[in-house]
Parts: structure tokens; sequence; C-alpha cells
């Protein structure tokens, strides 16, 4: 097989996965709390000889999530919260804990804090958090909920030293592994009325679009030219002189 284009095919293989993580990025550039995702690049040495020998095939070694905080928004709504420094609020998932830097918070009709899909919100032993519907509700900066003046529970907020243990559940959760070492990060406050927004830069990313479809466009076209060449070459073999 022809080692030009087999090399612009694995090109397009990996620009094809940075195009579709791009896509996600941009559509979630107004989600709260949404982390953006970045690809790491590398190359794989083809050894066995089948593609003419020592061909290196371009290839995404791995995606990864960049945890650049976003700005903090005010809203207004008080069970709108932010975190101003490292670390996550964390919600009782179907399957375990799930860990999020989205604050936009409901009370269920039972009087539950809750995240926007209705997953309870952990306390700081893991309990969901009980409150009064109907009544106002303060929470201080280190995340102690109270109703008329008297606490009635503590948000958990977890950190992890190797942010590499997370991974993404949907648009705004991420999960850890159970045995990763969790820690409460130092420095951190809850912001109440506020909402962290996306890090995604649209304008960044919409350039780093045009950029790979740029790629795109020029490795579509050497995979045409190593085709004609090909053409080319069989035809002039074939050929007879007379």
């Amino acid at each position: 097989m022809d080692p030009i284009a087999v090399t612009a095919a694995s090109g397009l293989r990996s620009r094809i996965q940075s195009l579709d993580m791009l896509a996600n990025n941009l559509a979630n550039a107004t989600t709260a709390g949404y982390k953006l995702d970045r690809e790491f690049y590398s190359v794989f040495g083809e050894e066995d000889g089948s593609m003419g020998g020592g061909t290196k095939l371009p290839m995404i070694d791995k995606h990864w999530t960049d945890f650049t905080q976003g700005t903090l928004d005010p809203t207004g709504n008080p069970l709108d919260l932010a975190l101003s420094g490292k670390g996550f609020f964390a919600v009782n998932g179907s399957s375990g804990p799930l860990y999020t830097r989205n604050g936009s918070f409901r009370v269920s009709p039972k009087g539950v804090l809750t995240a926007a899909d209705g997953l309870p919100v952990r306390g700081a032993k893991g309990a969901p958090i009980k409150v009064q519907p109907g009544a106002a509700i303060e929470i201080n900066a280190d995340g102690t909920v109270s109703q008329s003046g008297q606490p009635v529970g503590r948000l958990e907020i977890t950190d992890f030293k190797d942010p590499s243990v997370l991974t993404k559940m949907g648009n705004s959760y991420f999960r850890a592994d159970p045995s990763a070492p969790k820690s409460i990060p130092a420095g951190t406050s809850v912001a109440q009325g506020r909402l962290e927004s996306s890090n995604v830069i649209a304008a960044e990313s919409a350039v780093r679009l045009v950029g790979v479809m740029r790629h795109f466009e020029m490795l579509q076209k050497a995979i045409t030219i190593s085709t004609d060449m090909g053409k080319k070459s069989v035809e002039e073999v074939a050929r007879i002189n007379l």
C-alpha cells in the first residue's frame, strides 16, 4: 500500500477526532461549569514493513481535560453556586458519587437540595442536604447551608491531586476511581448567586476548527495526488512501445 496514502488517511482519522472534540467544545460554550477537552498528538511507528517500513502514522494519543476556572457570573439566584478555586461539588449518582463545577441547584418538593437534573447534592458526610422548601437559604463561603440563621448542612467540596483520575460523564459531571485519593481544597470558597461559566473560548475554538478543516483538505488532496500517481504508474508500465 502506498505509504503516502496510508499516512494521509491516518492524519484524516486524527483530524476527524479533533473535529468531533472541537464541535463538542463549541456546543458547550455556554454550559455552566463545562471544561473543554484538548488532545495530545503522537505518531505510531510501523515496524512490520507491510507499508514500506519505517512509516510514521499520526494519531491522537489521548484526550485531556483543561480544568482552568471559568469566570464567575452573577445570576441573583441564591441556589446558583460557584467555586472560586480548585475542587468540585459532589452529587449522588445512580452508581456512586459524581463531581461537577456546575452549581445550578434546586430544592425538590421533598426539601432535598439537588442538581438541575434532580441528583441529590452531597453534604459533608455524603448524605443529601435537606432544607425547608420556600424558606430563604444562605450559603457561606465554606459551604455551610443555613436557614433562619441555623445551619442545616454543609456542602461536600472535593479535590483530586491527580485530575487524570476523573472521567467525563456527560457535559457537566466527572466520575473518579473509588481508590483515587481525595482532599479538601485549601483556599476554595463558595460564591452564592453566581455560576461558573464554561472555560471554552469560542474565538479560539473557532480558529482551531478552521485550522483543522484546512489540514483535512490538504490531506484529502494528498490522497488524491497519491492515487493519481499510482494510476499514472500503472498506465505507464502497461503501455507497449511500438
